[in-house]
């Protein structure tokens, strides 16, 4: 004797305002929607971290890689009111900032340590050049002075 015993799914999902409230990285698209299976689909969320990390490990190193490049050209112009080295940091906090608020939780710490080292060596010459760009301002001011 067999009995059939009804049960629901666990992993069913009751309201729409669950899908609200899943944490995760969401996926975007260029097109803004997706189509599979001749249905489009807007949001994608993807909760597994450790599928979750080559998606976002190629998003944050192609925003690392266009960071650096904007930074070197930064570093390199020859613009003496400093403008361009206030500018490099504040790329750089920014970038920082996005990591910390948005990344860090879906990469790894070698990757994060990598990125980090990088960047302070930037911020570090890019502050040394603006402390000796208001050195030289203020010494040329002083010395008008006189």
């Amino acid at each position: 004797m067999y009995v059939v015993k009804r049960q629901k799914n666990k992993n069913s999902l009751i309201a729409k305002e669950e899908l609200k409230n899943i944490t995760g990285f969401r996926m975007t698209s260029n097109n803004k929607s997706l189509t599979i299976a001749d249905s489009k689909v807007v949001n994608i969320i993807v909760s597994n971290k450790k599928l979750a990390h080559p998606l976002i490990y190629k998003k944050v190193i192609k925003k690392y890689n266009r960071l650096i490049t904007i930074l070197t050209e930064l570093l390199i112009s020859d613009d003496d009111s400093g403008d361009s080295f206030r500018e490099a940091l504040n790329q750089i906090e920014r970038f920082k900032v996005e990591i910390k608020s948005r990344y860090r939780e879906y990469l790894k710490q070698k990757e994060l340590e990598l990125m980090s080292k990088q960047l302070k060596a930037l911020q570090k010459e890019a502050t040394m050049r603006l402390y000796e760009l208001n050195t030289n301002y203020l010494t040329r001011q002083t010395g008008k002075g006189k």
